[in-house]
């Protein structure tokens, strides 16, 4: 299906995958052209990740922690892809901790914080002779995150902020208070000086995502770690943590958690063309920065995160990682030429016009372009093609779209679309029902994902809960769930 091309090389030639997806097609329509438009949800494995699984799977079967020989390639799989993955982020090996995915590392970043500043404070009430329980909303641990993070980083924020109350409601605290710091409606970023507005004496966690999903704003993640380790010079311990998901960054473009300045960056492989594994790159874990688990068992991956190593997926996940190293800057420059050549092509072709939605003075993941149409203008000969596009009324009930309130007609025009490294560009157009048609397909794989407008809107105030009001530069939006004061 994908044609080849002199210019890239490197990228792969998924034909033999199907990405008409003609197995799910009705047996009877023949000439269905479905193609899968979901890349920011999730990637295919790379075929050469796919040699690697297998490989693993056929070779390395035996358990790690073993001393025979399948158990030995296996641990050497599991060693070179820590290598490798180190290696993607600017990291050491040590730095890295394999997880099952992008969830679990980012809910073990938060309960890392959380357990790290409640055993700060015990041990400084001892050193003070004073083993006295405070109960006053001090006392608590408080993250800082933005209103555009994943639900993997928002749910289990709001879970800690009310885990305690359930069932005795004349509480008033959870286990931790929660800022939800919005992005700006200028940038679509989280300011730096909104991050260090919102710090408290008990803050022990910033969590704010590299790049968001849906409007493909990276976000200041070294500028926002410069100043809060400023911050942290000038107060006593424990300090002030550091987080970024980097889902949705790695692989597109370069990324240096040591040049950032964070402790923790989570890696979730089949975003970049790897398997559903993920990892935690934590900066000295146990040693510079603190790792507490949420597992016990075995003792694999040194007690963070026991439990037998998935060697297949680690070796796929260590392999994507190497491709990535290899051929990083062949991918930006791919999806440059992909991007531009959709938004030139759009704007074209559409009637009515398009309106591509970029963002003032913010830097975007080059997979992602924004776009505005009119639903009516939807040819029904070529919506059929948009497999993955998520209905209005799917949007609509989604949880963040129906607790920011922002009404059906305000953002169900607006889609995100994205690339991906398969082929495309003029010789990859494909057809979708003949020159008069208003939009023109790449053959290239295109995103068709939600639209950012709702994210930077005011919402309505629906909440009973008192809300965290920070002043907020650029007049920005509230935040998507309730606050403590």
């Amino acid at each position: 299906m994908c044609e080849k091309h002199a210019h890239h090389s490197v990228m792969p030639d998924y034909s033999h995958w199907g990405h008409s997806f003609g197995h799910l097609s009705d047996e009877n329509d023949a000439n269905d052209a479905r193609i899968y438009m979901d890349y920011n949800a999730t990637t295919p494995m790379d075929p050469e990740v796919v040699e690697a699984v297998t490989v693993a799977m056929r070779e390395a079967w035996g358990n790690p922690s073993s001393s025979y020989l399948p158990a030995v390639k296996a641990r050497d799989i599991i060693n070179q892809a820590r290598e490798s993955i180190s290696r993607m982020v600017g990291g050491k090996p040590e730095d890295i901790i394999f997880t099952s995915g992008g969830t679990e590392a980012n809910n073990l970043v938060l309960h890392t914080a959380v357990t790290h500043f409640c055993q700060s404070r015990v041990a400084a009430e001892r050193e003070e002779l004073n083993s006295t329980h405070h109960n006053d909303t001090a006392a608590l641990p408080h993250l800082i995150i933005s209103n555009v993070e994943h639900d993997s980083i928002r749910l289990p924020a709001q879970h800690l902020q009310q885990e305690g109350r359930a069932g005795r409601p004349h509480l008033q605290e959870g286990k931790a208070e929660v800022t939800c710091v919005a992005v700006s409606k200028a940038t679509g970023r989280v300011e730096a000086e909104d991050v260090v507005a919102a710090i408290r004496p008990n803050t022990c966690l910033v969590s704010i995502m590299m790049a968001n999903n849906e409007t493909g704003v990276v976000m200041p993640i070294k500028e926002i770690c410069q100043r809060v380790r400023a911050v942290n010079k000038q107060r006593p311990q424990p300090r002030i943590l550091l987080h970024s998901d980097a889902a949705q960054a790695i692989g597109k473009i370069r990324v240096d958690a040591r040049d950032m300045g964070v402790d923790y960056l989570t890696i979730v492989g089949h975003k970049f063309y790897g398997p559903r594994a993920g990892a935690l790159y934590v900066n000295g874990p146990g040693v510079a920065s603190p790792l507490h688990p949420m597992l016990f068992g075995g003792g694999q991956e040194r007690n963070f995160r026991p439990g037998t190593e998935n060697t297949a997926m680690i070796a796929g996940l260590g392999k994507a990682a190497e491709l990535v190293n290899t051929h990083l800057s062949e991918y930006e420059s791919h999806l440059w030429d992909i991007r531009g050549y959709l938004e030139e092509r759009l704007l074209v072709r559409s009637s009515p016009p398009l309106c591509l939605g970029q963002i003032k003075s913010a830097s975007t993941v080059v997979s992602l372009v924004r776009t505005a149409f009119q639903t009516h203008a939807m040819s029904p000969s070529w919506v059929p093609a948009l497999w993955a596009l998520a209905c209005p009324a799917e949007l609509w009930h989604s949880r963040r779209r129906r607790q920011e309130r922002a009404p059906p007609e305000r953002w169900a025009k607006h889609l995100t679309t994205g690339c991906g490294r398969c082929r495309g560009g003029p010789e990859g157009d494909r057809r979708c029902a003949g020159e008069d048609e208003p939009v023109v397909l790449l053959q290239e794989p295109v995103v068709l994902l939600q639209e950012p407008v709702a994210l930077l809107q005011e919402p309505e105030d629906v909440s009973s809960d008192p809300v965290d009001q920070r002043p907020h530069s650029n007049e920005q939006s509230g935040c998507s769930f309730s606050l403590t004061k």
